[in-house]
């Protein structure tokens, strides 16, 4: 399911627009995924779309303040993801704010489908067999976070920051480093937009991950937040990558 609309005609017109093309592209996400996004914590954003933009994305957070189930439940699964790379230790955010602008979060170096990266060994395993569910997936580096985060409200979809917004808050940015980072590798290293839909060569006899009882009750706690948010969530920014985890 989408994490911001997009589908809207709001959405539509932003991406659009009468300039045409994305000059300081944002995507509103509910919470805890946006700021887990901005942690470098979430390295992957799932979505239902092909991403339309490659480069830095802001990151803006919906206004539904999220409850502390929820929240538990998303760094209770990303705890159990991670220490299948043998990293058992994650500094959560301490806040999850909402209606703020967090910070041009990522470098979107690209998007695959799902059945690609997860048979693509490059990357980490967690990456690949379990934060790769949905139908695409946007890759995503370099995190940055608003030292202060700027109050305003989101569009659908993929739409342009304002000018005068990304003037001011452009200077108030602080690099994040995530407890795992990835450098997702390109096809073709002379083409930064090489790595899209149908770029990588994979097998698709690769085995599947063998979950433990923890890893699968972790995933549980997700997909129940993530239906939580899809049965509630607004038409203006509802949840992201997790509402995928209702399939499993």
């Amino acid at each position: 399911m989408r994490g911001g609309g997009g589908g809207g005609p709001q959405g539509a017109a932003m991406r659009g627009g009468s300039g045409g093309g994305l000059r300081n592209p944002c995507l509103t996400m509910h919470q805890p995924w946006a700021s887990l996004l901005v942690h470098g914590i979430k390295r992957v954003e799932g979505r239902s779309w092909p991403s339309p933009v490659t480069g830095r994305l802001w990151i803006h957070v919906a206004s539904k303040v999220p409850d502390p189930d929820t929240v538990a439940a998303m760094e209770d699964f990303y705890r159990e993801i991670y220490a299948v790379d043998d990293v058992h230790h994650i500094d959560f955010p301490r806040h999850y704010p909402v209606s703020r602008l967090l910070g041009p979060c990522v470098n979107v170096v690209g998007c695959v489908r799902s059945k690609e990266l997860v048979c693509w060994e490059d990357v980490p395993q967690s990456v690949r067999q379990l934060e790769g569910l949905t139908d695409f997936c946007w890759l995503c580096e370099n995190p940055q976070k608003l030292v202060v985060p700027f109050e305003m409200r989101g569009y659908q979809g993929v739409y342009n920051l304002e000018r005068r917004v990304y003037e001011g808050e452009a200077r108030g940015l602080s690099p994040v480093q995530g407890p795992l980072p990835v450098k997702f590798p390109l096809p073709d290293p002379r083409n930064p937009l090489s790595l899209k839909p149908g770029s990588l060569n994979f097998d698709s006899s690769k085995s599947a991950l063998v979950k433990t009882k923890s890893v699968s009750a972790a995933i549980a706690g997700a997909r129940a937040a993530a239906t939580q948010y899809s049965r509630k969530g607004s038409s203006a920014a509802r949840i992201s990558s997790y509402a995928s985890l209702c399939s499993w």
